[in-house]
């Protein structure tokens, strides 16, 4: 009696194709333990459904011998980890302290009646347009961009949109809508979510994204980001030397 070679488990899902399957793959031979390839390998299923379903959670669960307990933990822990269908561009308006101040909460409200209506407005990770079609747009506001030298500012797919207004808030979600990609601030071209989740996972050399040379070039620095090490060189200024030795520790306390 012959015995059947054993069948490689199928995808949970038709969406993860062996195109998928292979990259899958890819992402788990770069770690000396397998769970750890788990952030990237959320990003590929992003990459494929544009958020992470159940099914997706399943997938990353067999790939890495995990439970779904497991990965739903991790996949509802971060923030760049979404659970229902994104459009093709994710915005993000930061809501935090200073950015608020100076008026991200009045950009974050104008675009919920502006993406949505009155009567309606948008909420939080909310979608309008048929999700990962041309111009649809997932807004969110975000706790903190990083970028307080610069607020207010929003991010599209993780590109940063510095120094924003309400009417250029506006004006930057209607291109999106007619199916634009201005330029961000700084950083790379605009691209869809998809291909910056894409990205995430690892890879770069998609049929769909632009050059990959390109998608790397452009202005990362800005006037108000180094003034103050410009103010130092101008006058002269410069921090302490270290001392020789470190100081002294206080002592811990005895453990009882």
């Amino acid at each position: 009696m012959t015995s059947t070679p054993p069948v490689e488990p199928s995808p949970v899902s038709p969406a993860f194709d062996e195109l998928t399957r292979t990259r899958t793959k890819e992402i788990i031979s770069l770690y000396p333990e397998s769970r750890s390839a788990l952030l990237p390998l959320l990003h590929l299923v992003q990459s494929v459904e544009g958020y992470v379903s159940p099914d997706g959670i399943r997938y990353c669960a067999e790939a890495l011998d995990l439970t779904t307990a497991e990965v739903s933990a991790v996949a509802t822990f971060y923030t760049m980890y979404k659970r229902t269908p994104c459009g093709e561009h994710l915005v993000s308006v930061c809501t935090n302290t200073l950015c608020a101040a100076l008026g991200g909460d009045d950009i974050y409200a104008r675009l919920r009646t502006h993406l949505g209506s009155e009567d309606r407005p948008l909420g939080h990770e909310e979608t309008v347009g048929e999700p990962g079609s041309t111009g649809s747009i997932t807004l969110e506001h975000a706790e903190c961009l990083a970028a307080c030298d610069l607020a207010p500012v929003l991010q599209v797919n993780y590109e940063y949109f510095d120094n924003q207004t309400v009417g250029s808030a506006v004006e930057l979600v209607d291109a999106l809508r007619r199916g634009e990609r201005p330029q961000p601030t700084r950083g790379a071209p605009l691209t869809d979510l998809r291909t910056v989740e894409l990205e995430l996972a690892g890879f770069t050399d998609d049929a769909s994204t632009v050059d990959t040379t390109a998608r790397v070039e452009g202005p990362s620095g800005a006037v108000e980001s180094v003034r103050g090490a410009r103010m130092a060189e101008e006058n002269g200024w410069t921090a302490p030397a270290l001392p020789d030795e470190p100081p002294a520790m206080p002592a811990l306390p005895e453990k009882k």
